[in-house]
């Protein structure tokens, strides 16, 4: 089950179920474009299991996999009915430390 959900075609391209084949194949030639380049953020991609690591080769078995309609089905089908897609944890800023003499010469006693 899980490796249906996070090798699912979809989730590595980042598109809708309802995708075209025209859509496929443009978002395919932009991702491995990206990765080529090394852009940020085009080496993962979102799952229900939590952020997984994309390829140049998973990008091409994605869309070789929307090119067959039965594997098309099967993908449409986990994608559908997947549970949202888990966010990366938030980055924790470190607050700035109080700067002493601030209140007391916004006119704070002590």
């Amino acid at each position: 089950m899980s490796r249906a959900l996070i090798d699912n075609p979809f989730f590595v391209l980042g598109l809708a179920t309802d995708a075209s084949r025209i859509e496929v194949e443009r978002e395919a030639q932009k991702l491995l474009g990206m990765l080529e380049l090394a852009f940020p953020g085009s080496e993962r991609y979102a799952t229900p299991l939590g952020p997984q690591p994309r390829t140049a080769e998973s990008v091409r078995a994605a869309v070789a996999a929307l090119r067959d309609p039965y594997q098309r089905l099967v993908a449409e089908l986990w994608a559908r009915h997947a549970p949202a897609a888990a966010a990366e944890p938030p980055v924790r800023e470190v607050a700035e430390p109080p700067r002493v003499g601030l209140r007391r010469a916004l006119g704070w006693r002590s």
